[in-house]
């Protein structure tokens, strides 16, 4: 009777005692056997500490703050189980704590990422769809549902993004990414999800952490793969750990505030005064986004094993990590290194808003450029936003070309190409999140998305498509980002326009939605397409072609940006023509023969498979 007593006491002591410990669990046989638990509560660093099952501690690391106690055990070759953690003071037990290792998936360390075979679709979870209207507020978060607000809650959430997977897969999509879904505490503007109050807590008005698992199994179930925003750069202000912080250089201090000055480019320029080098990377992106200080090894140790961690419960596929160059550069790199050690073909892109080619090819996976400077920053993948400068800045509006007026724009960006060392391994696409929507600036003109999609499913890379372009959505970011994050048509209750049904789509939308699904359903079984070879001509008349062709078969892709039609002399193209006879147009299924000239209307495309 009496060591039951002791034990209740115990238990409930460690309750008292114990408030967080982060990963809340890990697995057993990982590559990455070393993990850093942290135990947080009132005064537990006066505790000494010891673990059950034969378990080594390797380390045992205290701070400034006596919350909190980070204790290193190797976990390699211990088989899934629940270990005992023993508090003790003065050589007697004061409180315990269990701790799981689990069991990991068959062949995780060996899972595929995304790569050129993918078409990834991009949304906004509280902009999708509200598949679970009960949790558009919860008692547990500040900001309450307000569909009224363009800036405010608007109630979309995991189930709603569940139930219309079927719309998302049928249009050729074989990758989701949803911004982030973790917790965001903020009194407002807390939609965005970039300003994380929790990283180990989905945000109770999307679900629960099972749901976002259950997401990820009906997405496999589909053959799709799940993308995870992941947020290296900064936290939210509301961060629980903010009022508490493990050390007082967890977030970069000035002390305080200061901002950033957004010169990414001071990272690498050899000129640059180490003031600004700093102000860019340790300042804050914005007041409500502190700072984290990867070149703080608990930071980063804590960065590196809470990516680790979503990666296998949730049973990940990539991640994009936003403000990806705004990170510490050493820190960054050793962060993204674990993860793709730990996963050799896991994928991961990075958020690099650069508009020079060089720039942006410095930050890619074993980069010449970089390695002038001894730098690897280990990033497999980055985004092309010098292509999404000339999409997105009116390269289409530009209907007559001069030396450095339309099309041109396009050609000029692949041909810096020879600066990436992986071609293939970036993401293209005509707009996202932040950016002002396409159909907006070309004001919905069917012929332009036409081009654009065009260029962008058959070029290298990995296309990424916006979600609600496919029905011509539009959104002006003058008016403001929620203007650009409109909810989807049909994905609420009591919407008079249900766009993810045949029968509830406009004309118009309907007439996007067709073309779209027809031309990225036909990009996923395109080899030649996800990993063939280039070879494009200069643009003549505000013409640009360009083929894709690999040993077994090629594509011609011919895009006519100027208002009026156009006759293609193809005699200029022989070296990619001359064994073929007739080109299938993909769209239209139309034969065309391509031994003489090829006729192109205004404004148009062609996708020819070559015969």
């Amino acid at each position: 009777m009496k060591k039951l007593l002791f034990l209740l006491l115990t238990t409930t002591f460690a309750f008292a005692q114990i408030d967080r410990v982060e990963p809340p669990f890990w697995y057993a046989n990982m590559n990455l056997s070393e993990v850093q638990i942290m135990f947080y509560g009132k005064n537990i660093a006066q505790n000494e500490v010891s673990v059950s099952n034969g378990v080594v501690i390797k380390n045992i690391q205290k701070t400034e703050n006596p919350n909190y106690l980070f204790v290193t055990v190797d976990t390699k070759n211990i088989p899934a189980q629940d270990l005992l953690f023993s508090f003790s003071k003065n050589k007697k037990v004061t409180f315990t704590q269990k701790y799981s290792l689990k069991s990991r998936r068959e062949n995780s360390r060996f899972r595929k990422g995304f790569d050129s075979s993918d078409m990834i679709y991009l949304l906004m979870p509280d902009r999708f769809a509200n598949g679970n209207p009960n949790n558009d507020s919860t008692q547990e978060t500040i900001e309450k549902a307000n569909r009224t607000n363009k800036d405010g809650r608007h109630g979309g959430d995991i189930e709603g993004i569940i139930k219309n997977l079927d719309y998302i897969k049928s249009l050729g999509t074989t990758a989701l990414w949803p911004t982030p879904l973790c917790e965001d505490n903020d009194e407002k503007g807390s939609y965005h999800t970039y300003g994380q109050s929790d990283v180990y807590k989905i945000d109770s008005r999307f679900g629960t952490n099972e749901d976002y698992v259950r997401l990820s199994a009906e997405l496999h179930q589909r053959g799709m793969k799940n993308i995870m925003d992941y947020v290296t750069n900064h936290w939210g202000y509301q961060h629980w750990m903010m009022n508490d912080l493990p050390t007082y250089d967890w977030i970069h201090q000035f002390p305080g505030f200061a901002q950033t000055n957004y010169r990414m480019t001071s990272q690498f320029d050899q000129n640059a005064s180490k003031t600004d080098a700093q102000i860019c990377m340790d300042g804050w992106f914005v007041k409500s986004m502190p700072d984290l200080n990867q070149s703080n090894p608990l930071v980063l140790n804590y960065l590196i094993q809470n990516a680790i961690w979503w990666i296998e419960y949730a049973d990940l596929d990539g991640f994009r990590v936003d403000t990806y160059s705004y990170c510490d550069k050493k820190g960054i790199a050793a962060w993204t290194k674990a993860i793709t050690d730990e996963y050799p073909h896991f994928n991961i892109v990075g958020e690099v808003w650069m508009h020079d080619q060089a720039q942006m090819a410095y930050w890619q996976k074993d980069s010449k450029i970089g390695a002038i400077q001894s730098y690897n920053s280990n990033l497999p993948s980055v985004m092309d936003f010098t292509l999404h400068d000339a999409i997105n800045g009116g390269v289409f509006n530009e209907n007559k070309a001069s030396w450095d007026k339309g099309i041109i724009k396009v050609y000029e960006n692949f041909t810096n190409d020879f600066l990436y060392p992986n071609t293939n391994n970036i993401l293209v696409f005509a707009e996202n999140h932040d950016t002002n929507r396409f159909n907006q600036i070309y004001q919905g003109d069917f012929k332009k998305y036409q081009m654009a999609m065009s260029l962008v499913a058959t070029i290298r890379g990995i296309p990424q498509l916006y979600y609600g372009s496919e029905i011509g959505m539009k959104g002006d970011k003058n008016v403001g980002d929620g203007d650009i994050r409109r909810d989807f048509p049909g994905g609420w209750k009591g919407d008079s326009n249900n766009a993810f049904s045949n029968e509830g789509r406009t004309k118009e939308q309907q007439q996007f939605f067709d073309f779209t699904a027809k031309l990225f359903n036909w990009r996923k079984g395109k080899s030649v397409i996800h990993n063939g070879k280039t070879t494009h001509y200069v643009p003549e008349n505000n013409v640009y072609t360009y083929f894709r062709y690999n040993d077994a078969e090629s594509v011609m892709v011919i895009i006519n940006n100027s208002d009026e039609k156009q006759d293609l002399a193809v005699a200029r193209f022989k070296e990619n023509t001359q064994h073929y006879s007739t080109g299938k147009d993909v769209i239209s299924g139309q034969s065309i023969n391509i031994k003489n000239n090829i006729t192109i209307e205004a404004k148009s495309a062609l996708i020819l498979e070559l015969k």
